[in-house]
């Protein structure tokens, strides 16, 4: 319901709820940004390229592990390690909510090391390369998280007179005034940064250079990460009178790595187009694309070849 100052956000956090098991907007939308966003991406991804579409399985269940252990592990261990450390049980218990982006992005890291590892050599692509795909679909997947969070009614801001402002009515803790809805900022930022990133590997895969896709999302994701924070409510006890908060202190070194990629990248990296080997297509069962045949040269007619004495 929209008010004269604000947004009301009274929106139930489940889908619906048979006995004790809930179904969660959250976990809907967590899913959905791997699959069927991401993989239908990835999949364009790999048809143009030549890299055989059967290996997304295989990378789509890396991600979602390395996701789902590294966000909980990363809240966990980043946000309450005491509690967590002397309650060790409790952190398998992911439906009590806690995730954290910064440790979702280690785990999406070991599991792309994981996978090239595993079919790099074989398809010819290497690290950064793949990394260079992934962070598109990385972004909508994020924007859809946030979406997750706003369901939730949880990870908004401070509070603000602006028109747009959501008083969350679900929050137990809440204070019943209007709050920024950070969650929407970060959905739009997500979404912008992909949908550049995408236009930048459809039009321009040909000039890039391997890492500049990869180094201009570490900066502007964790850049708008770390402005986003200056007006988000603290999330654990111990942030309260931090200049920086935890999230944004988590955030600097990754801006400064994509810094340092962006900078590698345009100086010493080679292309960015990843060419599959033809031995590794025929082993998939796959033929390389055919070439354009060549145009055969005319033939000179017969009466210009037995020509007269007069003629010569």
């Amino acid at each position: 319901m929209l008010d004269l100052l604000a947004v009301t956000w009274n929106v139930s956090p489940d889908i619906f709820t048979v006995g004790n098991f809930h179904l969660r907007w959250y976990s809907v939308l967590f899913v959905a940004g791997l699959f069927p966003v991401g993989y239908y991406i990835m999949r364009s991804f790999y048809k143009r390229e030549g890299i055989p579409v059967e290996t997304l399985d295989a990378l789509l269940f890396a991600l979602f592990i390395g996701t789902l252990v590294g966000a909980r592990l990363g809240h966990c261990l980043f946000y309450d390690p005491v509690y967590y450390l002397s309650h060790p049980w409790k952190i398998l218990m992911t439906w009590e909510g806690g995730l954290a982006s910064h440790g979702g992005a280690i785990g999406v890291l070991l599991a792309i090391w994981w996978y090239v590892h595993k079919y790099g050599r074989k398809y010819g692509f290497g690290y950064i390369q793949l990394i260079d795909r992934l962070v598109i679909p990385i972004c909508f997947a994020g924007m859809m998280i946030r979406l997750g969070n706003l369901m939730n009614s949880e990870i908004y801001g401070v509070q603000t007179d602006l028109p747009w402002g959501f008083i969350f009515l679900r929050d137990p803790m809440g204070d019943g005034l209007p709050h920024h809805p950070t969650q929407l900022y970060e959905a739009l930022s997500y979404c912008i940064l992909g949908l550049v990133l995408l236009w930048m590997y459809r039009t321009r895969l040909d000039r890039l250079r391997t890492g500049t896709i990869f180094g201009i999302f570490l900066i502007v994701l964790f850049g708008m990460r770390f402005l986003i924070e200056f007006i988000k409510e603290d999330q654990v006890a111990f942030e309260q009178g931090m200049t920086l908060n935890m999230g944004q202190w988590l955030s600097v070194p990754f801006i400064i790595a994509g810094i340092l990629l962006l900078v590698w990248s345009l100086t010493k990296a080679g292309p960015a187009a990843i060419h599959v080997p033809e031995e590794a297509l025929r082993q998939g069962g796959q033929h390389p694309a055919p070439q354009q045949p060549r145009k055969p040269k005319e033939k000179v007619p017969l009466t210009h070849v037995h020509t007269n004495s007069k003629n010569q």
